[in-house]
């Protein structure tokens, strides 16, 4: 490795410390590259929020320096903020066929599919953008066309290896290239970031194609019963195993949910997932079959409450019922945090009768501890930066790493937003740049903030009391009410005596700011506030959000 006195900046605006919103900036002098673009899930205390995803204010300080964005690959966590962040940062991208598929189906979706250029790479490729050369490296995950990434820049080569395993016999496409990160590794690299989410988990990964034979011993089973496999959209290779499945014990394929079918529409166009003619049948047709002629292929493995799954356990999905003798198979492992709502799918669909499967018809996507040790060895870089994972996995990758024998000094765990300048001599934090996730609720984008997310927790908690009063202008005699409006409190019907109380606390608290002159609309409204919370914590022990409204009149 070449040694020189240049420096490059490596900024993290998400994906670490966390599961999902994977992006990274690169930066050299005038030359700046973006790695992925993903979104994150919202967690139990983000009420009504659809999705989150990154802080590109970064980038659109630095606009003219942003040269484009890289894509590792298709999953949500790594192109679903892009439709997002190219309204303000409209430079190409750069990814895979199957990438770029996915990626395009969401443009459209957002109308900028003709705003945006797009450009398709393959393994083995080399792009130039400003100072910075990227190969495109071909890698294993749970989706085709993974690749891991070599970031060359004048202060030296930086290896990301994006999510990644190590499957000597892939579904689609050839097995991970070592001996390219071989050669890397003789040439000299600077640095390695490398995806840390089975950090704690020793010994390898099982291949994707151990997924095939438990599906072909289920479909041989259950001859004759309905199934339902349910399993994350973007996953193309698991997909194509249950169309091996079905296609040997000769049923039709039924797809579920909106980002299913997209997902296997884009893939199937681009050959990505093969079937034969006729194998896949709308759902509106579903009462042509027997139920031993169909297995149907849905989203929902996460519990989430509007995927079809979900829809189908609570019995207000439109086509399907789940009736006695539906065996539904869960092929995926919960995301950290959504346990519950996949444990409460399962119970709703067993008291409907169906069997649940939830064993042995998954495998990861992420490399274990044997796997990250082969990539540290072959590439064996100067210095180590984990990626991609909570921090107790950066933690264990950083452990994993002094095994080998780097040395403590050389690893780096960053937070998102901070700033790494790194060059031969060594690397230090120089900056911290804004990285506050924006949350997606509808159609509105970061207009939903601490204060308004606290606001929903605290309705969902005690709900809310309208107090509606008209006063007389210059007396505060009152002319019309108090009326008192509870929602989310208590039932009304059934709780008149608390409901006159707090009538009777509010016209005694105008009365109080009329013998104090109380005149000011903000101080009568807070006096009418304040006495009703204490009122109310003191007969109940609840703190409901409480909103005066008062009127005046001549």
């Amino acid at each position: 490795m070449k040694k020189t006195n240049e420096k490059i900046r490596i900024i993290p605006l998400g994906g670490l410390n966390q599961i999902g919103m994977n992006i990274t900036a690169f930066e050299y002098k005038d030359d700046i590259i973006v790695v992925d673009c993903g979104i994150a899930f919202p967690g139990d205390e983000m009420l009504g929020i659809d999705l989150v995803i990154p802080d590109s204010t970064y980038l659109k300080n630095n606009i003219k320096k942003v040269r484009g964005f890289v894509i590792t690959h298709g999953h949500e966590d790594h192109i679903g903020a892009l439709p997002y962040i190219l309204r303000d940062v409209n430079v190409p991208v750069y990814g895979s066929r199957l990438a770029m598929g996915l990626v395009e189906n969401k443009l459209k979706e957002h109308g900028m599919l003709g705003d945006t250029v797009r450009k398709k790479v393959a393994a083995g490729q080399k792009i130039k953008l400003g100072k910075f050369s990227v190969e495109f490296i071909r890698s294993n995950h749970s989706i085709a066309d993974a690749f891991a990434l070599a970031i060359t820049s004048p202060a030296g080569t930086i290896v990301h290896t994006g999510d990644f395993k190590v499957d000597y016999s892939p579904i689609y496409g050839k097995a991970i290239d070592l001996s390219r990160f071989a050669e890397l590794g003789k040439q000299g690299v600077l640095a390695l970031m490398a995806d840390s989410t089975n950090a704690e988990r020793p010994g390898y990964t099982m291949s994707e194609s151990n997924v095939g034979k438990s599906f072909n011993i289920i479909f041989e089973e259950n001859k004759g019963r309905r199934l339902i496999v349910a399993t994350f959209a973007s996953n193309v290779d698991r997909v194509q195993q249950i169309v091996n499945a079905a296609k040997h014990h000769r049923r039709k394929v039924i797809v579920q949910g909106r980002s299913m079918v997209n997902v296997v529409t884009t893939a199937t166009e681009l050959g990505y997932i093969k079937m034969p003619k006729n194998m896949l049948t709308d759902i509106s047709d579903i009462g042509k079959y027997k139920d031993g002629q169909v297995v149907l292929v849905t989203t929902g493995s996460q519990g989430e409450p509007m995927a079809a799954l979900s829809r189908m356990a609570a019995g207000t999905h439109r086509f399907i019922k789940i009736q006695e003798g539906d065996v539904v198979i869960l092929s995926s492992k919960p995301i950290p945090g959504n346990e519950k709502y996949v444990s409460k799918v399962i119970n709703d669909l067993y008291r409907l009768g169906a069997e649940v499967i939830y064993e042995d018809t998954h495998v990861s996507g992420h490399a274990m501890q044997e796997e990250l040790k082969l990539i540290h060895t072959l590439i064996r870089p100067k210095f180590f930066i984990p990626v991609h994972g909570e921090y107790r996995h950066l933690k264990k990758h950083v452990e994993l790493a002094e095994g080998l024998g780097m040395s403590k000094s050389n690893i780096f765990i960053l937070e998102n937003g901070e700033a790494l300048e790194l060059g031969h001599d060594g690397g230090s934090i120089v900056d911290k740049v804004p990285c506050q996730p924006l949350l997606v609720d509808g159609l509105g984008v970061g207009d939903v903030g601490n204060v308004v997310l606290r606001d929903r927790q605290k309705l969902s908690q005690d709900g809310l009391i309208v107090v509606v009063v008209t006063i007389r202008r210059g007396t505060l005699e009152i002319v019309s009410g108090p009326d008192v409006v509870s929602r989310g409190f208590v039932y009304v019907k059934e709780s008149s005596d608390i409901m006159d109380q707090a009538r009777e606390v509010v016209a005694k608290s105008l009365d109080n700011c009329k013998s104090k002159n109380i005149r000011g609309w903000a101080k009568l409204k807070n006096e009418v506030r304040q006495d009703l919370r204490e009122h109310i914590w003191q007969q109940m022990k609840r703190n409901p959000m409480i909103l005066p409204i008062v009127m005046e009149v001549e």
